[in-house]
């Protein structure tokens, strides 16, 4: 049964304690544990020494201590294990502390390796990166669940991916012991097995035939293991020196071939245990949502379980990984242990390899749906945006708009409204008065919706929309590349989207690295351009020069602004957003604040 009485930081908070709790008394037993394991051992010294020296009875007392503390060995290996998850489930709830409290920035992921370069709205929203989206929301942990996250916030999806994602996250969102346990099982924290070195090496053919090879080995090694047999009786071992001598001289012809089979499968399989428990648990789980329960399904279909051939999986890895022991290497020359474990290796190939690619994308987005849930369940004031009719005009109208990424505290929300008859928000302002994180605002939560996920509003309404931007752009001395140049290739690629489908654009200070006359000219074409197709957008700008493009665009483009307060010579921001253009400026104040004489 999943609590959803309590607030999600009560809840927490409760669950913290409770493992918090757990983990004192399980640190306790694994004290209590050693200590007994040591005082054991003490006395299995002594009687052995007893043992020797005055034999029976002491060598049932002997091999009795030496059973009981083998026993203890697993029970205080247990013991271990579960604190070790307990500690992690401790560790889940003071994380989703310090996101409800606004606290997170800096922890978690990054998502730097999804970057792609000159994404049209990525970087210039903080999707990836430090204190980013990505950052907030993913609590993936396969390499898998990450990618998929990622992909989710850099492509918007259709709708009726979106209102499927949607009844996934309100499904899970309550689900908080399904969620502890997909957080926590197996060993570590992280799940490192790498997906695209799996699936290759699972969909490999075979550098040999099992059916030609099986049979020998199985052959030589009953006669290896005879040989000796017979060796100890008659103590003569020629003919086991000769056979062990003979399957190293197979090991030898076969190592290329066996070596292109284990190739890649370390790097691949890394932690594959717990996967195959998250797998289990998400095949066993009732769901009521149509792609939770399609997901489900594709766990288990084709009469093969995903756990199961995962769990096969990861124990054939531990045999591979078994062949570098040294002991295990003399085994070898017995009974061509690596050509067994090649063969069983190939079976599993054989039987699940088609599959492999389906159960790690099925994962993937298992946890990527995991990870909107728990956004959702931490911000229940949140809501999930409504999508219009693709047959209704394009809009957008978000009341009490913040941004996801702010502290609530410091969060001051604005409504912004676009759609037919109102397509673009021309918005004045002077400096650091908030038009960047308004844009900031307007398209991150555009990215929440179109992935799926609730949004920071009190109501958003829009189309299904794609996104462009060009707010944080930066010139490259190495590529030889000004501002201004990064930035009308930036625009040209919004364009280029907009002839596409149903657009949203955001432009912060448009066309800055030029003179005022050309500025207004080119913003004019820009975005006569992109209202011909029919786009929704915002511009942002301090040149009250720029404000007179909407006489140009009659009933298509309105002034909003705003504006800040000088009282004795210390400028405030109320950072509300209020219709017309600005009339004030604070340019000459700012640079008399540091002390520049002007």
């Amino acid at each position: 049964m999943n609590p959803t009485s309590l607030s999600p930081e009560l809840e927490y908070s409760k669950r913290l304690s409770e493992r918090e709790s757990a983990v004192k008394s399980l640190q306790q037993k694994h004290i209590w544990l050693g200590n007994v394991r040591i005082v054991l051992f003490i006395a299995i010294a002594i009687l052995w020494w007893k043992a020797g020296t005055k034999g029976s009875p002491y060598f049932y007392w002997l091999a009795a201590a030496i059973l009981v503390f083998i026993v203890l060995i697993f029970i205080h290996r247990r013991v271990v294990r579960t604190m070790q998850t307990a500690k992690r489930a401790a560790a889940l709830y003071q994380r989703g502390l310090a996101r409800i409290d606004d606290r997170w920035s800096g922890n978690g992921d990054t998502g730097e390796k999804f970057r792609v370069p000159g994404h049209v709205y990525a970087e210039d929203l903080d999707i990836l990166g430090q204190e980013s989206l990505f950052q907030l929301l993913c609590s993936a942990r396969t390499q898998m669940g990450e990618a998929a996250l990622a992909q989710w916030m850099l492509t918007p999806a259709t709708l009726p991916v979106v209102l499927q994602r949607q009844a996934a996250v309100q499904e899970l969102k309550p689900k908080l012991d399904f969620r502890e346990y997909l957080a926590v099982v197996g060993e570590t924290d992280k799940i490192k097995a790498d997906p695209v070195k799996l699936t290759t090496w699972a969909n490999q053919k075979a550098g040999f035939d099992p059916r030609r090879w099986w049979p020998l080995a199985l052959v030589m090694a009953t006669l290896t293991i005879s040989a000796l047999v017979y060796g100890i009786v008659v103590r003569w071992f020629t003919p086991f020196l000769a056979l062990a001598m003979t399957n190293f001289i197979v090991l030898y012809l076969m190592r290329h071939q066996l070596e292109s089979m284990f190739a890649g499968l370390d790097d691949a399989s890394s932690h594959l245990s717990a996967l195959a428990e998250i797998l289990r648990r998400v095949e066993t789980e009732n769901f009521e949502a149509p792609v939770l329960k399609s997901l489900q399904a594709q766990l288990i279909s084709g009469g093969h379980s995903s756990s199961e051939g995962i769990e096969r999986l990861s124990t054939l890895w531990d045999y591979e990984e078994s062949r570098h022991n040294m002991i295990v290497k003399l085994l070898d020359f017995m009974v061509l242990y690596s050509m067994h474990v090649a063969v069983l290796l190939q079976a599993w190939r054989k039987r699940y390899g088609d599959s492999i690619q389906a159960w790690l994308n099925t994962a993937a987005e298992i946890e990527a749906l995991v990870s909107l849930s728990v956004y959702a369940y931490e911000h229940p004031a949140d809501p999930f945006p409504e999508f219009t009719s693709p047959a209704e005009s394009l809009r957008f109208m978000g009341q009490s708009l913040g941004h996801p990424l702010l502290p609530g505290a410091a969060c001051v929300r604005n409504s912004v409204t676009l759609e037919k008859d109102n397509p673009v928000l021309m918005v004045s302002g002077s400096n650091m008065s908030g038009k960047s994180t308004l844009l900031r605002t307007v398209g991150i939560n555009t990215v929440l919706a179109m992935m799926g996920a609730p949004v920071r509003a009190a109501r958003l309404q829009l189309s299904p929309l794609r996104l462009g931007t060009c707010i944080r752009i930066s010139d490259s001395l190495h590529q030889g590349v000004s501002h201004f140049y990064a930035e009308i290739q930036r625009i040209r690629d919004v364009v280029d989207l907009s002839r596409s489908g149903p657009l949203l654009f955001l432009f912060d200070e448009v066309l800055q690295g030029t003179n005022s006359d050309d500025r207004r000219a080119g913003a004019e074409a820009i975005l006569r351009t992109l209202l011909k197709q029919g786009a929704l957008g915002m511009v942002t700008t301090h040149d009250l020069a720029l404000t007179s493009t909407a006489d140009v665009f009659p009933g298509r483009i309105r002034n909003v602004h705003f504006q800040e307060k000088l009282d004795a010579g210390k400028l405030s921001f109320d950072y509300c957003l209020r219709e017309g253009v600005v009339t004030t400026s604070n340019g000459i104040e700012l640079m008399k604040s540091i002390g520049l004489e002007v």
